[in-house]
C-alpha cells in the first residue's frame, strides 16, 4: 500500500499575516491570492499544491503548538489512518470530507500535527 504521494499544502501560522503575506510575495515572489496564499499547478492538469498562512489564533493545527503544519496527499486515507492506529500512532479520530476531498489528522513524535488529504475523485473546483 502506497503511503504519501505527495504534498499536498504546507499551512504557517504568523503574528501578522499580512505582513508574512506579503513579505514572501516581495521577496520570494510568491502570488499571494486574496484568500491568503496561493496555488502552485503540478505537472497534472487538474493537481496544486496550495500554500498559505493562518493567523497565529488559529486553532486548525491544534493540539499542535507549531506554527505550521504539512499536508501530505494520501491514496487512500482511511487505509492509511488505520494502518497509523495499528502502529500505535497518535491519529485524531475526526476525518473531514467536502468537495475538496477528505482530511484526517496525526501527530507526530515532535507534537508536530499533520494533516492527510485524499483529494477528490473529481477535479477540484
Amino acid at each position: 500500500m502506497k503511503r504519501v504521494v505527495g504534498i499536498g499544502g504546507v499551512f504557517i501560522k504568523a503574528r501578522d499575516p499580512e505582513a508574512l503575506r506579503a513579505w514572501y510575495q516581495r521577496h520570494l515572489g510568491i502570488d499571494v491570492q486574496d484568500w491568503g496564499g496561493t496555488a502552485f499547478p503540478w505537472n497534472k492538469p487538474d493537481g496544486v499544491t496550495v500554500w498559505s498562512i493562518f493567523p497565529d489564533t488559529s486553532e486548525y493545527f491544534a493540539p499542535s503548538r507549531a506554527a505550521f503544519m504539512v499536508n501530505y496527499m494520501v491514496e487512500d486515507l482511511h487505509a492509511v489512518l488505520a494502518a497509523l492506529r495499528a502502529e500505535g500512532c497518535d491519529v485524531d479520530p475526526k476525518v473531514e470530507a467536502s468537495e475538496f476531498g477528505a482530511f484526517g489528522w496525526v501527530m507526530d513524535p515532535e507534537g508536530n500535527r499533520v494533516e492527510l488529504w485524499q483529494p477528490p475523485a473529481a477535479p477540484l473546483p
